[in-house]
C-alpha cells in the first residue's frame, strides 16, 4: 500500500520550517512509515476521539512531543493540517479545533471545485 501526504495551504510547511533539522528528520521518518506501511503502528498515528476523521500523527523525539493533525481523503490521500509541539498531557482543544475547521474548509473547497 502506498499513501500520498499532500499540505492543506501552508499551516504545517510552516509549524515544520520551524522545529530543528534532528525533529524534522524525525517527521520524515514517520512519513515514510505512514506512506509505505498496510497497519500504521497507533504510536505513530492516532484517531482522535468524538471527531469525523480527524487523526494526529505522533512524533516524539528525545523527550519532546509533538502532533501534526490530518485527516484521509479517497482513503490513500493524507492530508495535512496543523502541528504543534505537545507541552501537556492532554492535546489541547484549541489545537483540534482549528484542525476540525481547516479539515472542514478543506472539504468545502474540495466540493465548491
Amino acid at each position: 500500500m502506498t499513501r500520498e501526504i499532500q499540505f492543506y495551504e501552508k499551516y504545517f510547511v510552516d509549524f515544520y520550517l520551524s522545529l530543528d533539522s534532528n525533529v524534522q528528520e524525525k517527521i520524515e521518518y514517520v512519513f515514510k512509515v505512514i506512506r509505505t506501511v498496510d497497519r500504521i503502528p497507533p504510536k505513530f498515528f492516532k484517531h482522535i476521539q468524538n471527531t469525523d476523521g480527524l487523526y494526529e500523527i505522533r512524533i516524539k523525539v528525545g523527550s519532546n512531543i509533538y502532533r501534526v493533525f490530518c485527516c484521509f481523503d479517497e482513503g490513500k490521500i493524507v492530508i495535512l493540517f496543523n502541528g504543534f509541539q505537545k507541552k501537556s498531557q492532554k492535546t489541547p482543544k484549541k489545537e483540534i479545533d482549528k484542525a476540525l475547521k481547516l479539515q472542514q474548509e478543506y472539504f468545502n473547497k474540495k466540493k465548491g471545485k
